[in-house]
């Protein structure tokens, strides 16, 4: 048996499926939504990264005593 066979296979990108979308049947009010979606999740991302740099310079300041 394969490991292929057992696990599940990796998802594609999400943001490549957001981009592949079609954009022509939304209305002005649903794309108004879908950039206000996108804007929650880019903040969610910025505010991920804030917390690596920040833990990992913790980490840091910790084990260079």
């Amino acid at each position: 048996m394969d490991l292929d066979d057992i696990l599940p296979r990796k998802s594609a990108d999400p943001a490549a499926a957001l981009s592949a979308q079609d954009l022509d049947s939304l209305s002005v009010e649903e794309l108004h939504a879908r950039i206000a979606t996108l804007e929650g999740e880019i903040e969610r991302t910025r505010g991920k990264i804030a917390f690596a740099v920040n833990h990992r310079a913790s980490a840091e300041g910790l084990f260079k005593r």
